[in-house]
C-alpha cells in the first residue's frame, strides 16, 4: 500500500515504517538536533499522518549533503530544498520565500530595493554559498550594479561549532558592523525575532530587472528517484 505525501512524494504506510529524514543538526529555524526547526516539526506531522514515526540521520548542510545522504540511501527524504533541483524529486511546494533586507529598528533604513542610491555607501553583508564563494542573488545583483567595495561577504556555513552558523550575518548587523543584510527571508525572520533589539526586514523589491536571475524560491521536500513508482 502507498500513501501520498504533500501532494506528489510516495511512501510506504506500514504502521511501522518510520519517515526517514536526514537534516542539518545545527540549522535553526529549519532543523536542529533537539527537533526545534519548523522542518522538524512538519517531518513530525507527515510521520504522524503515515501512521509512522521520525528518524533522522544528521549531516551539515554543505558541500556533499545529498551524496552523503539521500544518494547514499541513509534517508528517504531532505527538508527544504528549491524547486528544480535537478538530482532529486520533490513535492509540492509547501512555503515560497524570498530574499530580505534587514537593518536595525533605530536606523529608519526602510531598505527595499536594490536600486536604492543609499546601497552605494552603506555597509552590506550576504552570505557566500560554497567552497568556491558562489553568490547568492543579491550579491549578484549588487556587484552588477557595480556595488562591491563596501560589500562583505560571509560564509552561510560559517563556525559549525556555534549555534546557526548562518546568523553571523544578521548578528552583524546587530552589533553594528554591518548597516543592512541581504539574508534569506525564513531565516531572517526568525533572528530577528529573537533579538534584543528590533530589526526591520523588508522583502528586496524590483528584482525583475536582474532576471534571469531569481530571488524568490518554491521550497519542497525531496526524495530520492530510486524510491519514487
Amino acid at each position: 500500500m502507498i500513501t501520498p505525501l504533500l501532494g506528489t512524494l510516495i511512501v510506504p504506510s506500514a504502521e511501522s515504517a518510520p519517515l526517514r529524514v536526514c537534516a542539518d543538526p545545527n540549522n535553526l529555524p529549519f532543523s536542529d538536533q533537539e527537533g526545534n526547526g519548523f522542518e522538524n516539526k512538519l517531518a513530525e506531522l507527515v510521520a504522524r499522518e503515515i501512521g509512522g514515526a521520525v528518524t533522522y540521520t544528521w549531516w551539515a548542510q554543505r558541500r556533499g549533503f545529498i551524496r552523503n545522504t539521500l544518494k547514499a540511501e541513509e534517508c528517504d527524504v531532505l527538508m527544504g530544498i528549491p524547486a528544480r533541483y535537478d538530482p532529486v524529486l520533490a513535492t509540492r511546494p509547501y512555503y515560497r520565500s524570498s530574499y530580505v533586507f534587514v537593518s536595525r529598528g533605530d536606523r529608519h533604513l526602510g531598505l527595499k530595493s536594490l536600486k536604492d542610491s543609499r546601497l552605494r555607501s552603506l555597509k552590506i553583508g550576504v552570505h557566500l554559498i560554497g567552497d568556491d564563494g558562489t553568490n547568492t542573488p543579491p550579491a549578484q545583483a549588487l556587484g552588477a550594479l557595480g556595488i562591491v567595495g563596501n560589500v562583505t561577504g560571509f560564509s552561510i556555513y560559517g563556525d559549525y561549532r556555534q549555534n546557526s552558523p548562518p546568523a553571523r550575518l544578521i548578528e552583524a548587523v546587530q552589533n553594528g558592523e554591518l548597516d543592512v543584510a541581504a539574508v534569506w527571508g525564513p531565516l531572517a525572520g526568525y533572528v530577528a525575532s529573537h533579538s534584543s533589539i528590533p530589526l526591520d526586514v523588508e522583502m528586496i523589491t524590483d528584482t525583475a530587472a536582474f532576471a534571469p536571475l531569481e530571488f524568490e524560491f518554491d521550497i519542497r521536500w525531496a526524495f530520492a528517484r530510486a524510491i519514487a513508482i
